[in-house]
């Protein structure tokens, strides 16, 4: 029943296929993964998250040609005053509180729980983001309103590679070399690996999308 619900989540492939052919190897786009998904929760809704003590919230922001990171909470009148660029907000453990943050973590139960995080949610303005980056962990990202521009490479980054931009707050690569890009609708769900590069440039404002499964990677060897 498992394998059978997760299907349109993994592109057509099965679970067992999906684990054997990409589970920390290589990145897959799934187009139309979840079917007229418009997010989990709304601007507002996440707005009031981020100003909750018990909710951990960043906020990511590009003031005067310098990038700046702010812990949360955050007062609403800030966030409502924020400007109609250059700024994403990101909120995590959105399934704790968000009953369908927490239905869709529940979809990919083709992954062993233990190894299932949480549902991070971000919402950038256009000239947001947080530059290109490598994640020790496995990620699925779900596009919900709005549309991204990704590129990822589909090898894994070497550590001395990743030389780190000084002008972001958050670890940025200062380089990225993608071996693909693509624009998804709303929807689409990529995937990435431990150790591979990705960016996501926001092409329009309203761009939240969930964050399901963030797994540490295994030591090598295992």
């Amino acid at each position: 029943m498992v394998d059978i619900a997760s299907r349109q989540l993994l592109g057509g492939l099965t679970a067992s296929q999906f684990l054997r052919r990409h589970w920390q190897k290589t990145p897959l786009l799934v187009r139309q993964a979840v079917s007229d998904f418009r997010g989990v929760l709304s601007r507002a809704e996440l707005f009031a998250l981020a100003g909750r003590d018990d909710v951990e919230s960043r906020l990511v922001r590009r003031v005067r040609g310098k990038w700046t990171l702010a812990q949360g909470p955050f007062r609403a009148a800030d966030l409502r005053a924020l400007p109609a660029r250059d700024w994403t907000l990101l909120v995590q453990g959105v399934n704790l509180h968000v009953a369908a943050a927490d239905a869709l973590l529940r979809r990919f139960a083709f992954i062993p729980y233990a190894r299932l995080d949480d549902v991070m949610v971000s919402y950038a303005a256009p000239g947001g983001g947080v530059g290109a980056h490598v994640d020790s962990y496995d990620v699925f990202l779900l596009q919900g309103e709005g549309r991204r521009r990704w590129k990822v490479g589909t090898h894994r980054v070497q550590p001395d590679d990743r030389e780190l931009d000084p002008s972001m707050p958050v670890k940025s690569l200062t380089r990225l070399r993608p071996d693909a890009e693509y624009t998804p609708d709303p929807g689409a769900r990529p995937y990435t690996a431990p150790g591979h590069a990705h960016p996501g440039a926001p092409r329009h404002a309203r761009a939240p999308h969930p964050r399901a499964g963030r797994t540490p990677a295994p030591p090598a060897g295992e």
